[in-house]
């Protein structure tokens, strides 16, 4: 019988009949039994095959995951028109699409050109030659990229421009539904007045109109949602859900609590929340949820809730963040003000007598001072009129709270009034770039006038400025002062005035010519970098139309006039229609020829992958014939990567993401050199990413998802003096950091961590849940894991090597050790039940055993023992957030059950090798013919853990040794093999048919069932429990393009004029302008050596001691410390493997001094042991005095000398082994130390690499004559294998 399940007993005493009436007092309230139809389980998706499997649903996996459901299925109802298809079209109509958006219909007139080719990625060549329209020659991959989102193009062929017909059709694509976004991608692909009336119409109709363009190393988004946008979630954030722990009444506020609003003497109540920190604000809005009898009119209803804080003498120092003060605040309120309240008479009156000792007039006037500290856990409630005539009652009502009930947050809609095109051209007085610095110093002003400009020059020429067209551009920079001296009488207008911390002062400043100049006369190109870029922020500005996040307010600017860094006009023309002329026209002919010969290193191949290669591509790296690109990824693709990887499709799911990904651009660039590799890259590939290759490279480019393997490429760059362009996202958030060496701080000097900062208390997650991530939690870490991954893998080992099973198992702890006997003996009761073979019959029943055991005896065993300790303590039990629970009932039963047994039965199918039986009616069948009986209930004889302290340990059902010992006993004598196989199961939350996510979601609500905690949806149980990184093609694109332009620096070489010219981004495109920022990088972190001038007293992470031998004479470990010491002016205690933090050590002066140390008995036979071996070897210390008291003649002497001589023996041995590596190499010292014991594949790899290298690198830890200790950079010893 499965562990946990509940004996039958047929005595009918009164014990029997106490029992079942506590059975039936806390079971499911039901009485009627009901007949199961198939209607359970319609959520799941272990049952749908073919036409039943939602293949949209499983694509938007991860954008849902940052959206929500309500914004995905709102997506669907947006239809957008992009104007243009050159670089910034093609990226917008991408991101749009893969966003899942309803519609995207493209208008350009433009035929292609090979310029286009630079930055359209789905322009060919055989486009070019044929005068293909850019938007047709784009239109078959865009419409690859979705096939639930409706792509064409829009008739540009007539004279009309943007018609109102277009604009204003109610029907797009075939809908049913108008447009909801115009997006412009160009300046130059119409005039002023046809983007004016454009905008004009757009904001008279309820359609968001948003321009993003690039022209040479400007890029510019202004974005427009009319006269009135109703924001229904500003940040995108999630909600609060507070559980509450405690309410009270305060009929009279002391003076020492403080509540903005509420007076001295005022009634108050106050909720106590479980959470440490509610993380709310005064006049923020909650609703109560889950509030139970006499305040269950309060459910759904919204409340105001003000912050508490409560004062303290300043002398007093309360830590505010310290532990005893956040245990204290877990007292009712009343009890925490009389607290604070004796401390502040204890000070006061302390106080007092000072100032009465005090002669000082002027001090006698100072008031007590005091500090206010805001209680984080703890809210007041806004009861106005208004609130409790909602709710017919009175504040009286809080006095009934007795336990449960939540505060849900509630955000309230922001409508906001956005300004017109034309009023914000004109009327933004210091428009916003993206660097913070450049807008507070209103670097904008000059872009800004710059547009207006090139505008007013198409006006009045009927063309735009021509490329490095100096007259043209002169005339631009005529127009544009003449536009900005017209704007000086405006109010609020953009002229040329002096800015000051972002504010304009009214006072007059030369026009900054320079930038206009440059505008006009590389109006006509785009970069791929910054055409990326806008794509990604404008197709998440689009996506705001649904109500969801913060529209930018509305213009923002960004200009990159380094990358103009060599204007010779031989190296930025003549251009022969090469794709490259636009970036020729900006960068040269010469970045050009540095660009093909770059050998760039991409680690990883997802969402930031997919944009670095096509960046890659689209610039031309690695065609030379030096150059070379090399991608490398471990992963093969997914259904759920095609919302984001933009390179795959879903042909190409199973694939390795590497060699796809290379494949797809290599066909955009037929010239590129790239190597698809699947190899992880870290400490246990070494000897295939080696040395040679590392000192290769041009540049590192990390495309990771995870903290560990960013840290090791970044040590990797550190190293070798590497560039590294790093960058993330989550969800609508992204990073971007530019790592140079010697200039830059590196990734590893930060702090960063992949560890969850917000654990659950064990005891919340095993006995007293009352979040729905609790139970979510709960059925993976308890039920998951161990009934399908620990279990079985214990099985297995005992079934493959029962000798093997029994030695870890003494590693192993009690609660460990019992579970896993347990375990393996239930699995093989389970075959012996079975006849030896396991059907799923079998699977039925022990998953039926499981679910009584956890959903039921659990249950009424946890309620009984509360129920006793209330009886023998006299105070309730279930109080605050610890929610009574009630047993499932198999006589009356919810439909839950059915889907458990279902998705369980058929996990241990898996399990045991046996067929899945997904049809829903044949599994009924089945569940009718088994017969399943519901185990009658009796107390259990084991205790019930009731603790509420966060000991992992407790309640694991440790048993008694007896227990163990007597499992032990009886796996002893099973025949191993004679056993069924079995298979654990391996996590994977993206396969709907391997029962997985079904598994955990309906665990995860029967669990919330028995604690009348609100159920969760698949998704996210999914989210969740499989630690779902929210992911959107948006943010990565835009990212990704930033970094591209980083890139461009480094190929010019700006890195030897200072790191102030590159920019490190941090960015939330759901949050509004203000979180559009960028920054210079930081210098690199300064590591203080401890020594003094003229030894150096800094270095950083970049750093390293070159210490080179000549040709056949390498240092000995002596000649090394002899080195360093002599080098540094410092004593030498340890040399070990740079990096490692163990116990290891080539040299340790510890193991020096014991060359000093001695273990002798005289010839009178007195012992003579030097102190320091009795730290080493303390049982001689006993031999040692026996002797000293013993008579020569005693014959308990031989004992204690043959103690005292093995020790010397021991002692001769380590000073031995000591001067041998003391005395020997280098390499020879640190291989004996470091190399594997075991032969295998490990000290296979040691030795490659070791033969591979002709160094190694050493730690020094080391310390002055004064005992300070010393920090030294890496030591790379270098050596000659000659």
């Amino acid at each position: 019988m499965e562990e946990g399940a509940p004996k039958r007993n047929s005595s009918t005493n009164a014990a029997d009949e106490s029992a079942a009436a506590f059975e039936a007092e806390n079971a499911s309230p039901r009485k009627k039994a009901r007949k199961m139809t198939v209607s359970w389980g319609d959520w799941m998706g272990s049952w749908k095959v073919g036409a039943d499997v939602d293949h949209e649903a499983e694509r938007i996996d991860r954008q849902k995951a940052a959206f929500g459901g309500d914004t995905v299925a709102r997506l669907k109802d947006l239809n957008v028109l992009i104007v243009g298809c050159g670089g910034v079209g093609v990226e917008t109509a991408k991101n749009l699409i893969l966003s899942n958006v309803g519609g995207v219909m493209i208008w350009d007139p433009s035929a292609c050109r090979p310029a286009d080719r630079g930055t359209n990625f789905y322009v060919t060549d055989e486009h070019v030659a044929k005068g293909v329209g850019r938007a047709y020659a784009s239109l078959p991959e865009l419409r690859s990229l979705n096939p639930f989102c409706r792509v064409d193009v829009a008739d540009a062929s007539s004279n009309v421009g943007i018609s109102d017909d277009l604009l204003l059709g109610k029907d797009i694509l075939g809908t049913g539904r108008p447009l909801a976004a115009v997006v412009v991608t160009s300046l130059g692909i119409m005039p002023k007045a046809d983007l004016l009336r454009v905008n004009e119409t757009a904001r008279a109709n309820g359609i968001a109109f948003i321009l993003a363009a690039n022209h040479g190393v400007t890029a510019s988004i202004f974005s427009d949602f009319g006269p009135r946008h109703e924001i229904a979630d500003a940040t995108g954030e999630p909600t609060q859900t507070l559980a509450i722990a405690n309410v009270e009444i305060i009929d009279s506020k002391p003076d020492l609590l403080s509540i903005h609003g509420i007076n001295h003497g005022e009634k108050v109540v106050i909720v106590t929340v479980a959470q440490t920190e509610h993380g709310l604000d005064d006049g923020d809005v909650v609703s109560f949820d889950d509030m139970r009898d006499a305040m269950a009119c309060l459910n759904g209803k919204a409340v105001k809730v003000k912050r508490v804080a409560i004062s303290s003498p300043t002398d007093a120092k309360v830590d505010s963040n310290g532990v005893v003060f956040k245990e204290a605040l877990k007292l009712p309120t009343a009890e925490v003000v009389a607290n604070f309240q004796r401390q502040y008479e204890f000070y006061k009156s302390k106080y007092d007598e000072e100032q009465e000792a005090s002669v000082a007039e002027d001090a006698k006037k100072k008031k007590f001072p005091l500090r206010t500290i805001t209680m984080f856990n703890r809210l007041a409630l806004v009861l106005d009129n208004e609130f409790l005539s909602s709710v017919d009652t009175t504040v009286d009502v809080f006095k009934s709270y007795q336990a449960g009930g939540l505060l849900n947050q509630i955000r309230p809609p922001i409508v906001k009034e956005y300004r017109s095109l034309a009023e914000t051209l004109e009327r933004t007085a210091v428009p916003q770039m993206l660097r913070g610095e450049e807008w507070e110093a209103g670097k904008g002003i000059g872009v800004h006038i710059g547009i207006a400009a090139v505008l007013d020059f198409y006006d009045a020429m009927g063309r735009w400025p021509g490329l490095h067209d100096k007259t043209d551009a002169a005339k631009v920079v005529d127009l544009a002062k003449s536009i900005s001296d017209a704007r000086k009488e405006k109010e609020g207008a953009c002229w040329s005035q002096s800015v000051s911390f972002g504010f304009p002062t009214g006072d007059a400043r030369d026009l900054d010519e320079e930038s206009v100049e440059r505008f006009a006369r590389l109006f006509q190109t785009e970069l791929t970098g910054l055409c990326a870029y806008l794509g990604g922020a404008v197709a998440q500005e689009v996506i705001k139309k649904s109500g969801k996040f913060t529209p930018i307010e509305q213009w923002i600017h960004h200009d990159e006039p380094v990358l103009v860094a060599d204007e010779c006009s031989s190296n930025v023309g003549p251009l022969f229609g090469s794709r490259y002329d636009h970036q020729i026209a900006v960068l040269g002919k010469d970045f050009q020829a540095r660009l093909a010969n770059q050998r760039v290193f991409l680690v990883g191949c997802g969402a930031l992958g997919c944009e670095y290669l096509k960046g890659l591509a689209l610039m031309g790296v690695g065609i030379g014939k030096d150059g070379k690109v090399w991608c490398t990824d471990m992963d093969r693709i997914e259904v759920s990567n095609l919302s984001r990887q933009f390179l795959f499709r879903q042909h190409d799911v199973g694939s390795p993401k590497s060699v796809s990904g290379a494949r797809i651009v290599k066909n955009w660039s037929p010239h590129m050199n790239i190597e698809a590799l699947e190899k992880r890259v870290g400490e246990d590939s070494e000897d295939f990413f080696s040395d040679k290759f590392w000192e290769s490279l041009d540049l590192c480019l990390n495309a990771l998802d995870n903290v560990q393997a960013r840290q090791y490429t970044d040590s990797r760059c550190l190293f070798y003096s590497k560039p590294l362009l790093e960058s993330g996202t989550l969800g609508t958030k992204c990073n971007s950091e530019v790592v140079l060496p010697f200039r830059t701080s590196s990734y590893n000097d930060g702090k960063e961590s992949d560890d969850n900062e917000n654990q659950i208390a064990m005891c919340t997650l095993r006995s007293f849940p009352y979040l729905p991530k609790h139970c979510i939690e709960f059925a993976k870490q308890a039920y998951f894991s161990d009934y399908f991954e620990f279990g079985p893998d214990e099985y297995e080992t005992f079934r493959k090597d029962s000798m093997t099973y029994f030695e870890q198992l003494d590693s192993m702890d009690a609660g460990e050790q019992i579970k896993s006997l347990r375990m393996i003996t239930n699995f093989i009761s389970l075959q012996n039940e079975a006849g030896g073979k396991i059907d799923f019959s079998a699977c039925v029943r022990v998953a039926f055993n499981r679910m009584m055991a956890d959903f039921r005896t659990s249950i009424l065993n946890l309620c009984h023992s509360a129920d006793e300790m209330e009886k023998s303590s006299g105070k309730k039990f279930w109080t605050g957030t610890k929610r009574r629970p009630r047993a499932v009932d198999w006589t009356d039963p919810i439909p839950e059950l059915m889907e458990y047994l279902y998705c369980t039965a058929n996990m241990y199918a898996s399990v045991w090798g046996v067929d899945n039986v997904r049809d829903r009616s044949e599994f009924e069948a089945i569940v009718e013919r088994v017969g399943l009986k519901q185990p009658d209930w009796t107390p259990s004889s084991e205790n019930v853990d009731l603790s509420e302290g966060d000991d992992e340990e407790a309640g694991g059902g440790d048993g008694s040794g007896e227990e163990t010992e007597k499992l032990k006993a009886d796996l002893y004598k099973v025949d191993a093999s004679t056993l069924q196989p079995a298979v654990p199961q391996e996590f994977e939350k993206d396969d709907d048919l391997n029962f997985h996510i079904d598994y955990l979601t309906v665990s995860t609500n029967l669990r919330s069932w028995n604690y009348d905690i609100k159920s969760s949806a698949r998704h996210t149980v999914k989210v969740t429990a499989g630690r779902i990184i929210p992911a959107l093609a948006t943010t990565t694109a835009m990212v990704c393009g930033l970094v591209d332009i980083e890139y461009c620096k480094l190929v010019l070489g700006l890195q030897s004029q200072g790191r102030d010219k590159f920019l490190n981004c941090n960015i939330n495109l759901a949050a509004g302008s203000g979180n559009f920022t960028t920054f210079s990088p930081d210098p690199p972190v300064q590591i203080t050596t401890g020594l003094k001038a003229p030894q150096p007293e800094i270095f950083t992470s970049w750093d390293k001691i070159d210490i080179a031998c000549g040709a056949g004479s390498e240092m000995s470990v002596k000649q090394l410390v002899e080195h360093i010491e002599k080098s540094f002016g410092v004593s030498v205690d340890r040399i070990f493997q740079f990096g490692s933090h163990d116990d290891k050590a080539i040299y340790n002066a510890i193991d020096k001094k014991k060359l000093e140390w001695d273990v002798s008995i005289d010839e009178a036979g007195k012992p003579h042991v030097s102190e320091g071996v009795y730290t080493q070897w303390p049982q001689i210390r006993m031999a040692a005095t026996m002797l000293g008291r013993l008579p020569p003649q005693s014959g308990q002497r031989k004992m204690f000398v043959t103690q005292v001589e093995n020790v010397k023996k021991a002692l001769d041995q380590t000073k031995l082994s000591f001067q041998t590596t003391f005395e020997g190499p280098v390499s020879l010292a640190y291989s004996s130390i470091y190399r594997p014991n075991e032969a295998g594949e490990k000290q296979d790899y040691f030795d490659a690499l070791s033969e591979a290298r002709d160094y190694v690198n050493l730690g020094v830890h080391c310390h002055t004559e004064d005992e300070e200790d010393i920090h030294l950079p890496c030591v790379k010893f270098i050596f000659s294998k000659e």
